[in-house]
């Protein structure tokens, strides 16, 4: 098809054409980095977290006296909850995921480093800690029993106390050695003295993910340290899926019978599930937020499309007329509005494009967000043609049925 005729045409209509390319170059920027953003939040809510979130409840209560025997109290506890019907595994821990707060320690490659190597978290509890979460070890082994101490004892040394192993995530040994087998290797963390890989899980993210850059969401360790429970006494319990909520009530009457006057923290006190549907509650919430706006848009887009499409049409009746009366097909007819439409999408999109990168950019430098991957770029551009060449397609159509007696009458 000859274009010269169409761009003459739109060189007549230079502030419809122009607008209209406006609106799509403002839709294919905002859609772009829209979906972008939507895709960061939906990757950040899938990320494995590595422990048995179907199967794992999680206890929080506070109330214990100062002077009591914590350690003795913590042993207590676990005995009665493994008591319980339907517990599999139970643990002590220092802190779960999906949490507000976490341990984080620095870990470092030698003992007189001036700036650590990186920034990790560190989750520690009862000897059954690592099966109670249901982690998978890829390479290595679980701590073995010397080799736990009490962590009240840890600090009263001062960080001198050696802490012989640590099992760390696969994310954290390949960026601690990158090349070279994680397993025997030291590294300095909590502590001035070396502690040894022991063994490496796949996965186990931080409590709070957004600690660190987006690829640091898995650095974390776990330490033979047995859990703290002077300022509250945090149990992990492992049950049938099914079973979960009866677990749950039995725990904590056994609990109770324990020691009667502590507090069970009902906020921090509920299946792993749960917490993962609150943490990402924000996210979920932004996901169908820009969900809408890129909806809205692309709908007045169309409309807009629709609209100009269509007082053309009615202001080119004898035109088109003429051209039908001179042999045009309607094929014909309706490749000239299509065509005249992805002219001025095609436009649109390339100035929406540079827009794209211009957003992202005030982006990144104000919400530290990575770079606008390229292929959201012509993912949008496609949607954008598409789009306008269904929007015009109604009135392109309308146009092509007109009768060459009736247009030719039309003023």
């Amino acid at each position: 098809m000859d274009i010269r005729p169409i761009l003459s045409t739109l060189s007549r209509h230079k502030t419809a054409a122009g607008l209209i390319a406006l609106e799509i170059a403002l839709s294919c920027a905002i859609v772009s980095n829209a979906v972008f953003l939507i895709g960061n939040r939906l990757e950040r809510m899938a990320q494995p977290s590595g422990v048995a979130e179907t199967e794992l409840l999680h206890i929080l209560l506070a109330g214990t006296a100062r002077d009591a025997d914590h350690a003795a109290l913590t042993r207590e506890d676990l005995a009665a909850l493994r008591a319980v019907p339907g517990v599999r595994q139970v643990a002590a821990v220092n802190q779960v995921p999906f949490q507000s707060s976490s341990w984080n320690t620095a870990v470092n490659m030698q003992p007189d480093q001036t700036h650590p190597t990186l920034v990790g978290t560190t989750y520690f509890g009862s000897e059954d800690l690592l099966e109670t979460l249901g982690l998978r070890l890829v390479a290595g082994r679980d701590f073995q029993p010397d080799e736990y101490q009490e962590f009240a004892a840890f600090q009263r040394s001062g960080g001198e106390s050696p802490i012989p192993s640590v099992i760390l995530t696969r994310d954290l040994a390949d960026r601690l050695f990158p090349d070279s087998e994680p397993l025997g290797q030291s590294i300095y963390a909590w502590g001035n003295r070396p502690s040894r890989v022991v063994g490496v899980v796949e996965h186990l993210i931080r409590p709070n993910d957004t600690v660190g850059a987006p690829n640091e969401r898995e650095f974390s360790m776990l330490l033979p340290l047995l859990a703290p429970t002077e300022y509250g006494s945090r149990y992990l319990i492992r049950a049938d899926p099914e079973r979960r909520g009866e677990v749950m009530d039995a725990a904590l009457a056994a609990l109770d019978r324990v020691y009667p006057s502590r507090i069970v923290l009902e906020e921090q006190t509920g299946t792993l599930e749960a917490f993962r549907d609150t943490y990402y509650q924000e996210d979920r919430a932004m996901a169908w937020l820009l969900v809408v706006v890129c909806v809205a848009l692309l709908v007045v887009t169309a409309l807009g499309i629709v609209g100009l499409a269509s007082f053309w049409v009615q202001q080119r009746a004898r035109q088109i007329g003429v051209r039908r009366a001179l042999g045009a097909t309607r094929g014909q007819i309706l490749g000239y509005f299509q065509t005249e439409n992805f002219i001025i999408a095609s436009f649109g999109i390339a100035l929406g494009m540079a827009l794209a990168y211009a957003i992202n950019g005030a982006l990144m430098e104000r919400y530290e967000l990575p770079r606008l991957p390229w292929q959201y770029l012509p993912a949008g551009a496609l949607t954008l043609w598409t789009l306008g060449q269904l929007a015009v397609l109604g009135p392109a159509r309308r146009a092509a049925a007109a009768a060459p007696a009736v247009a030719t009458r039309s003023v």
